[in-house]
């Protein structure tokens, strides 16, 4: 029997949304998810592990990554710049693992170019009202980087006609498994 090729699951949303929580879920509810870690030139914020939540590098590293093709997808995000791991992301499937892959809009359109097959999944806050509020409780940024935040998601906001399907994120339990439940269909409508 020939091992099934992973799903590419594709999850945006605004800063704050819950992705990481969401992402926690359903990784913990179906072990045949893998993520992808995205690499980062930020620093971690309080709490973040290395290695598991991203892989913190420096720039210079970053773009010497870049141009030896190893990344599927980059892009720049308040001043910092983000990718995927093109070898990491193929490992994964290849082990027919379904990968998720926790990156931006401008990241999502990268890799909409180059793999078709993908799902594409966009995270929604119940309104921009509670997103705001959800970034202010995190604590991690100042006033200036909140505002420019809230102008940053309003543009992605405007992307999620483009994805699949959008999820709204209003209770944590609830998004997991309506998330689940379409990538169920996408595995059933793989084989």
């Amino acid at each position: 029997m020939t091992r099934r090729r992973g799903l590419l699951i594709v999850i945006s949303g605004p800063s704050g949304v819950g992705k990481d929580t969401l992402i926690q879920q359903l990784l913990k509810r179906d072990g045949n998810l893998g993520k992808s870690v995205s690499f980062t030139t930020r620093p971690p914020r309080p709490g973040e592990v290395p290695d598991v939540d991203y892989v913190f590098t420096t720039r210079p590293e970053f773009e010497l990554a870049r141009r030896e093709g190893k990344l599927l997808e980059s892009a720049e995000y308040d001043g910092h710049l983000y990718a995927t791991s093109a070898p990491m992301v193929e490992e994964l499937r290849s082990a027919g693992r379904d990968t998720i892959l926790k990156i931006d809009v401008q990241g999502a359109e990268q890799v909409r170019k180059l793999v078709r097959a993908a799902l594409f999944i966009f995270i929604a806050p119940p309104s921009m009202d509670e997103l705001g509020l959800r970034l202010r409780k995190r604590k991690t940024e100042s006033d200036k980087d909140l505002a420019a935040r809230r102008e940053i998601a309003k543009t992605e906001m405007s992307y999620s006609p483009r994805y699949d399907y959008v999820v709204v994120n209003d209770d944590v339990d609830r998004a997991a498994d309506e998330v689940l439940g379409i990538i169920r269909e996408a595995r059933e409508r793989q084989t």
